[in-house]
């Protein structure tokens, strides 16, 4: 998941303060509907908790924009695209940390926040999505989200090399809505031919399992939030007149974005999240309502680019450790303060958000950014100022 690092190279570069922003939404988000999720907590905390699991969604939108933007940048300058260096950039940003953390799953087993974790070999492969049944293989199981980025880049830079030739040309943005009506389609799919035989059985108690393995954990039913992004990338590299144009009315974008917010969680929300309607049109618009929102914190006239906050830079900056780590660090200071304080407790919670905090810094710290460094060193990043912020923040991922 396109959550680690900043908005800006290591070594230079003005931070995109709105990409900031709207990263430390995303994992307070993520944070906060696993804690309610899993654990006992506030009732007030719940109805945000309600609404979180979309912050995966954000993640999605922001890596579709920044990781499939570095392709179509290359593509758009007439440039070959290198495989070795884009799965190497990939690699170095998101494998250490994440086998960092799964080695102490499989070596410490207070470590798990759950039952059982899945065969080793599902996470090493990515394929951990596919199947997974969180009633009895819970643990680690939020790792779902990355094995599906790292399936859609598996296979992105192998399709745009061979849109580019067979020469398709403008002809090829009309995969894109292409791709989110099969998606959709999918679902559909998915809804009657798993979910409503699911509803029909007597023993049927609920169908939240089949919902979350036919629907919500697999590939092929979630890439709405990767195509909104990358459908921002295509946009700002090959219409920039355009884009310069649009992105005047950041504000405008900012006030359409909280009302298709509004409209998601209408049609998504709490129980209607499992609903047919939530199944098949609250992704969609969930992906539309964080696209126009990546735009709004894209445009120079938008408050979320002009306003800075060394608050969000910093949780910006440990998104991909604090996402790693967080469920489990949650479940460990349960066990260890539950005895002195409320379980369903607000001092309790900013306990956990303090720990998670510390423990998100230390693996940013000791692996993810080393890593990070290496990978600068090893593709002899340029200590120039990139051509424009947005650009500075593609170079960065």
């Amino acid at each position: 998941m396109q959550i680690s690092g900043g908005s800006r190279p290591l070594s230079s570069g003005k931070r995109l303060s709105g990409l900031d922003h709207l990263r430390a939404l995303a994992i307070i988000l993520v944070f906060i509907y696993h804690y309610c999720a899993f654990l006992p907590h506030p009732p007030l905390l719940a109805r945000l908790g309600s609404f979180g699991w979309t912050g995966v969604d954000l993640f999605f939108v922001l890596s579709g924009y920044l990781v499939g933007g570095q392709l179509l940048s290359r593509v758009a300058r007439d440039q070959p695209i290198s495989y070795s260096e884009f799965y190497v950039k990939r690699f170095l940003r998101i494998i250490p940390a994440y086998l960092a953390v799964l080695l102490l799953y499989f070596t410490i087993p207070a470590f798990a926040e759950r039952s059982a974790l899945p065969p080793a070999w599902k996470f090493l492969t990515f394929t951990q999505n596919f199947g997974l049944d969180i009633t009895h293989q819970g643990a680690f199981s939020h790792a779902w989200s990355l094995c599906i980025e790292e399936q859609f880049y598996l296979i992105l830079p192998l399709f745009i090399i061979g849109l580019t030739t067979l020469k398709a040309g403008r002809q090829a943005v009309w995969l894109l809505p292409a791709l989110f009506l099969i998606g959709l389609l999918l679902r559909l799919w998915s809804w009657y031919h798993f979910l409503e035989p699911t509803l029909q059985t007597p023993e049927h108690t609920g169908f939240g399992l089949a919902y979350y393995r036919w629907i919500y954990y697999p590939t092929y039913t979630r890439l709405d939030g990767l195509l909104a992004g990358i459908t921002l990338a295509a946009f700002y590299h090959f219409r920039p007149d355009t884009w310069q144009r649009v992105t005047k009315y950041g504000n405008g974008w900012l006030t359409l974005s909280l009302l298709l917010l509004a409209g998601a969680w209408w049609v998504a929300h709490d129980e209607y999240q499992y609903s047919f309607r939530g199944a098949i049109a609250g992704y969609p618009l969930i992906a539309l309502a964080y696209g126009v929102l990546t735009l709004a914190a894209l445009s120079p006239s938008c408050i979320l680019y002009r306003w800075s906050s060394p608050i969000t830079s910093w949780v910006a900056l440990v998104s991909y450790s604090l996402y790693l780590t967080h469920k489990q660090l949650n479940h460990l200071v349960h066990i260890a303060l539950a005895k002195y304080l409320p379980d369903d407790g607000y001092m309790l919670f900013f306990f956990c958000v303090g720990i998670s905090c510390i423990g998100a810094w230390i693996l940013h710290r000791t692996i993810e950014r080393p890593f990070l460094r290496w990978r600068d060193r090893l593709y002899g990043k340029k200590k120039t100022p990139a051509k424009n912020n947005v650009q500075a923040a593609l170079k960065s991922q």
